[in-house]
């Protein structure tokens, strides 16, 4: 009988390496700047896991697989290793974990339990339980022990036929018995295991056409175990005395090689048969995991798994139908939306914060398409603009299975305890939970007070203290010295520079330089940083501060504004990134001295602190819809005051994670003519991005309140020319709806009008509306039932909005930002609201010129203005034309980035109704649900 044929591991390895090579090379082709990622951990040094760890890396530098060795000390306990492995679990550039074995440690540790802490997506050694479970109910989806898959891979190589062969595994072990047989048998061979306790061993070996030894005893199995023209699979690897080698010892297999191969078909040698296909497979593992990441980063369609709705009639209220439904737990969401673990922050299990490295992550992918959803003028209702926003987006994500992101502002707590209430949407199109989504949520707004709040706090005492102190005193308790010596910290660093100083010892100033570092010399009269409080109180629209005996007699009037008014909520919009809000804290003029020029926080000295109450606060919310489509949470500015729309950041997060056929839906505070504008000339202008459609919200009873309907109070019985049919009356209002078209399209969007149906309307009002939209120039003009029937009721309009950012984008913004700050005010409000001309009162024309000379001539304006009509007075309704639009104040809102014109008097602070919610909310102690919220 001729000898046996040698099945070479190192030549079948090398194939397995060039195969990986090229799958590798293409996987950068898809992704730019993915590689697969291995890690090695060790603890300690044993020079034996060394040789191993050497040949992996090695290997895997060759695939092109970024692997690297994690060493730790032999100090390490269970406690800190535990730790080091769950950051590789998170870390998304690892697709592979191996935890090199045996632990060289001074501690004990627990291995299995080490074993088990690699998750079991980057489990590449197949360890893990749960992939070892797997293995044993015939699911070879997960990772294969690389071991016993490196010796059927070697089998196969052979040519021997595996299906309805007898294959005997000698061994049970772990790592290579147990799963080489469970291998075997879902192959399809017919498998006998045994073991040091299994009885007439020779005569079950020599039965076998297979036969895998991993017993750990050299040279046991003789020739005479082996039943001749049989695969012998050696996996041992013994180090046995040879006098005739310079090393004294040669490696051997737990098969005598040379009588083995006078007897089998097929036989692996020691060394250089089963090891190197040890390590191959591990690479081929790495590089499965590393492709299954990639699929998910490219995949351009989500695994969302919306939530059903089913619709009651009569449509019960806000809070009932939103206690119906149960939420998705947020981290299922998270992951179906594409994010990982690690980019998620969980606050309990129905909301969560999203880590701002998801931006980095996504750098390269694609954008999604953007729109704005903005109203007409509203009645003091509203007219359900964060409602049609929900149920477009329900429509888009769980109808029409498009991957969409809603993208809305945080609510106040002001309107919730007062009388206007929430702002999740309603009936079947909104934010779950409603009551988190309207409280407390996970704390931002209440980060934004207190950094307002130490900034005023640091503002009054810095003029306190100067006014206290002559200059070498003062400049010393500002620069002291700690331990014995005196250095000035980084932002009083930037204050030297400001100032031309380029010393950098604080005892090498002179007594001038003293005199300019530490006073600021603010005048009171101008300074513009009020505190803010989240609540209605009237009471703080004009207070004293000061008065205490320790203030010395130097106090002052001021007032409070409610937080979401701050210009740091602005900020916190606008930021780009952690540096850039950073940049904008430290550019927030909060005052102006004695020469005419302007105090920044940065001056103050509070840049880093408030940059640190601000830094979670910056990490948009996750939430989800009714429908369990993802709702993106963040920042609420004031729309009259600031420009009243959600953060840059959420949106951007939105734009990637939905991918370039997805949507990002988000909303414009007010009427077109406030928010939508400031959305396009001070968002869009900031982030650079160009939205592709612009939905507005209309309702008939908005439309006839135009036309000179009665006037609509909340808390009043409608008149009946709002319940019955009045075509007269919605002719007569269209023209306040055909100026918001007008205004979508002086931006060049699509304007996709909806109709937010009530049951009060009939088909008549409705196509009249309809007909005078698109002869407007409306893109399309739909009726939309999601107040009551969800998703499902805003289909067309989903349909409508695809169609529209179908179209090329020919996004524009309203004029340039060299232009004066009047001209600016004049485009706005000619082209708006409609008006003939602005006029500046004295005071505002001074402040323009101010302003100016400042160096903010050249930042966009945010009007200021009622939001119940085009004009400056909230009595007149309609769309009149050239009327003259008066702007009382100016001033700059720096960190922000815009000018604010003031067109009257706006309320920065609300009062409560003399019946506010307050005595409907109440919490039952029983169940520890919130009551009467809505």
């Amino acid at each position: 009988m001729s000898e046996a044929k040698i099945i070479s591991g190192t030549a079948v390895a090398k194939s397995i390496r060039e195969e990986l090579r090229n799958e590798v090379a293409g996987m950068g082709k898809q992704l730019a700047n993915f590689v697969p990622g291995l890690r090695i951990v060790q603890v300690g040094g044993r020079e034996d896991s060394n040789v191993y760890i050497r040949m992996k890396i090695k290997a895997a530098t060759e695939i092109g697989i970024d692997a690297a060795h994690v060493q730790l000390p032999r100090s390490i306990t269970e406690v800190e290793l535990l730790d080091k492995i769950n950051d590789l679990n998170e870390d998304p550039r690892v697709h592979g974990i191996i935890v090199q074995m045996p632990l060289d440690c001074d501690s004990p540790i627990d291995s299995h339990r080490i074993t088990d802490a690699v998750s079991p997506e980057k489990d590449v050694d197949g360890l893990h339980t749960v992939n070892e479970g797997r293995l044993a109910i015939g699911d070879l989806g997960g990772f294969l022990p690389c071991t016993p898959w490196g010796c059927l891979e070697l089998i196969r190589r052979s040519g021997v036929e595996i299906a309805g062969a007898r294959a005997v595994v000698l061994g049970r072990s772990k790592i290579v018995g147990t799963p080489a047989a469970e291998l075997l048998k879902w192959a399809n061979a017919t498998v006998t295991v045994c073991h040091s306790k299994t009885r007439n061993l020779e005569e079950i070996t020599r039965s076998a056409d297979i036969l895998v030894v991993g017993i750990g005893v050299a040279e046991m199995v003789k020739g005479s175990w082996i039943k001749p023209g049989a695969v012998v699979i050696d996996c041992g690897i013994n180090v046995k005395s040879d006098a005739s080698k310079a090393s004294g010892s040669r490696l051997v297999g737990d098969v005598d090689y040379e009588e083995a191969l006078q007897v089998a078909g097929h036989l692996t040698p020691v060394p250089g048969g089963v090891g190197p296909m040890t390590v191959a497979m591990l690479m081929k593992n790495t590089v499965r995991s590393a492709a299954r990441s990639l699929e998910r980063q490219v995949r351009t369609q989500w695994t969302l798994q919306p939530l059903p709705l089913k619709p009651l009639r009569p449509v019960p209220s806000d809070i009932v139908i939103a206690r119906a439904q149960k939420p998705k737990d947020i981290a299922v969401l998270a992951k179906e939306i594409g994010l990982d673990a690690r980019e998620v922050s969980l606050y309990g299990n129905k909301k969560a914060k999203i880590s701002l490295s998801v931006l980095e992550r996504l750098a390269d992918k694609e954008a999604g398409h953007y729109v704005v959803v903005a109203g007409m003028t509203p009645t003091p209702l509203g007219e359900g603009k964060t409602t049609t926003l929900m149920g477009l987006v329900q429509a888009l994500g769980a109808h029409k299975q498009r991957n969409t992101m809603a993208a809305l502002r945080q609510p106040s707590q002001g309107p919730t305890f007062g009388i206007k209430g929430g702002a999740a949407g309603g009936g079947y199109a909104q934010v779950i939970p409603m009551e988190e989504f309207n409280l407390h949520l996970t704390g931002d707004i209440h980060a934004v007070s207190a950094a307002n709040n130490l900034l005023a706090a640091q503002l009054d005492t810095r003029i306190f203290h100067e006014n206290t102190q002559k200059d070498k005193p003062l400049y010393d308790r500002l620069v002291p010295k700690v331990k014995g010596e005196r250095k000035f910290s980084n932002i009083q660093l930037r204050r030297l520079q400001k100032l031309g100083i380029t010393k950098t010892d604080p005892d090498s100033l002179t007594e001038e330089e003293y005199g300019a570092f530490a006073r600021l010399d603010i005048d009171p009269e101008t300074i513009m940083w009020e505190r803010v409080v989240d609540i209605n109180d009237r009471y703080l629209r004009s207070i004293t501060i000061g008065q205490s005996p320790t203030e010395k007699g130097i106090s002052r009037e001021t007032r409070f504004s409610i937080s979401v008014a701050s210009e740091i909520m602005a900020v916190l919009a606008l930021s780009r990134c952690l540096e850039d809000m950073k940049r904008r804290l430290a550019d927030m003029v909060v005052a102006f001295d004695k020469r005419g020029k302007p105090v920044t926080a940065d001056d103050l000295g509070v840049t880093g602190a408030l940059a640190v109450l601000l830094k979670d606060a910056l990490e948009p919310n996750l939430m989800q819809s009714l429908e369990g489509t993802p709702v993106l949470v963040h920042a609420g500015p004031f729309a009259n005051i600031a420009h009243g729309c959600n953060s840059i950041i959420a949106d951007e997060i939105g734009l990637k994670l939905v991918g370039k056929d997805g949507f990002v839906c988000t909303e414009a505070g007010f009427g077109s003519d406030i928010g939508m504008e400031k959305f396009c000339n001070i968002k869009c202008r900031t982030s650079g991005r160009k939205p592709n459609a612009m939905v507005l919200v209309a309702t008939v009873r908005a439309i006839k309140m135009h036309g000179g309907g009665a006037p609509v109070t909340p808390g009043a019985p409608l008149n009946k020319q709002y319940t019955e049919e009045n075509l007269e009356l919605v002719q007569k209002g269209l023209p306040n709806l055909l100026q918001h078209i007008a205004n979508g399209k002086a931006f060049g969007m699509p304007v996709v009008v909806s109709l937010n149906a009530h049951s009060a309307d009939t088909p008549a009002e409705h196509e009249l509306v309809k007909k005078a939209a698109l002869e407007a120039g409306a893109f399309a003009a739909v009726v939309a039932t999601h107040w009551a029937d969800g998703g499902a009721g805003a289909v067309e309009l989903a349909d409508a909005v695809i169609k529209a950012c179908e179209q090329g984008n020919q996004f524009r913004l309203l004029y340039d930002l060299e232009l004066p700050l009047l001209d600016k005010m004049n485009k706005i409000a000619k082209t708006m609201y409609g008006a003939g001309k602005v006029v500046l009162s004295p005071a505002a024309e001074e402040k323009v010129k101010r302003l100016t000379e400042a160096g903010f001539g050249n930042l966009p304006i945010c009007m200021s203005k009622v939001s119940g009509s085009f004009t400056g007075d909230a009595k007149i309704k309609g769309a009149p034309k050239d009327f003259t639009l008066d702007v009382e104040d100016v001033y700059v809102s720096a960190g922000a980035g815009f000018v604010v014109a003031m067109c009257g008097e706006v309320t920065k602070m609300p009062g409560l109704p003399t019946r506010p919610a307050i005595y409907d909310i109440d919490l039952n102690t029983e169940t520890g649900q919130i009551e009467g919220l809505f």
